[in-house]
């Protein structure tokens, strides 16, 4: 897919989906071949928003950065495991010839030429100085000691959920510190069930497709930050354990259920329901289960 036309190839050093790490050195290797059957000077950016705070500390021997040839510039943000408030962000280059000049913008203020790749002064510099403020403050063992602990705390949601025996986690462990997992069996919930559930125990867990060609793959993700403890991941797997056992208390999808019925009644020549008069009957029906639950409950055997 690389031409004469390619501007560069990108990496991504940490997928937002599952937080996986490509292989940035495998990827220089190829295009290192291809530039030399070809002529071409392709060169790679890696797309380290996430990663780049992450793999210097935590895997410090992975080559995804400008210790490889063609890799020419990097992004990373500050706002993830940068540890800063939302809204900082940056990008680096190899060196100055790497930076095309029609991209830099030079002004004039103050009688000085001021070269910037920013628009300038469209923003305050707040989050400039508090990245500042935490890189003199924690340094590279405090930026390590705090990877490290998300990563430990990944491990312990990882293997808590894997303890139940109702999931396939589908992150990698070398990545972002984050836990992306599926049902084993979905038939009778789903993992947008377990999401709305868990909301209730003020959870907030993303539940999202795959993109093409694995779209079958309903997951749940959890990010790890540093101020997710090992109390706060233990105290979710047993916030998921309760959602479980509540959905399989549950009538098996009553919205699916009423679905086909509306379909057998549309074969039959019956007229269809509104969407109004559809969910009047979905609150009738919890009404009824909910009433003989409680019913059945309080009778003395």
């Amino acid at each position: 897919m690389v031409d004469e036309n390619t501007i560069c190839v990108a990496a991504i050093l940490g997928s937002t989906l599952n937080g996986e790490f490509e292989d940035v050195k495998l990827l220089n290797d190829l295009l290192v071949e291809k530039n030399k059957e070809t002529g071409w000077d392709t060169p790679i950016h890696v797309d380290a928003a996430s990663g780049g705070f992450i793999a210097p500390f935590l895997y410090p021997e992975l080559e995804w950065d400008f210790r490889l040839p063609l890799v020419k510039s990097i992004n990373v943000s500050g706002h993830k495991y940068g540890l800063v408030y939302a809204g900082i962000g940056w990008v680096i280059w190899r060196s100055k010839d790497d930076l095309p000049d029609e991209l830099i913008f030079h002004i004039n203020y103050l009688g000085a030429d001021q070269p910037t790749f920013t628009l300038n002064f469209s923003k305050g510099s707040s989050q400039v100085i508090a990245q500042y403020y935490q890189l003199i403050r924690l340094g590279y063992e405090g930026y390590r000691n705090v990877m490290e602990n998300c990563h430990e705390n990944a491990m312990v949601l990882k293997r808590g959920l894997e303890k139940t025996g109702l999931f396939n986690i589908v992150s990698k462990d070398e990545g972002v510190p984050l836990v992306a997992f599926s049902l084993k069996d979905n038939k009778r919930h789903d993992e947008f069930d377990i999401a709305e559930m868990l909301r209730r125990f003020r959870w907030i867990v993303p539940a999202y497709t795959m993109p093409a060609d694995a779209q079958h793959i309903t997951v749940l993700r959890v990010v790890i930050r540093e101020d997710f403890s090992r109390t706060l991941a233990e105290s979710l797997v047993k916030d998921i354990e309760k959602v479980l056992h509540e959905l399989d208390t549950l009538p098996v999808k009553v919205n699916a259920k009423l679905a086909m019925a509306e379909e057998e009644h549309s074969k039959n020549g019956t007229v269809k329901k509104t969407a109004i008069e559809t969910q009047r009957e979905i609150t009738a029906y919890w009404k009824k289960f909910v009433s003989e639950r409680k019913t059945n409950k309080n009778k003395i055997c």
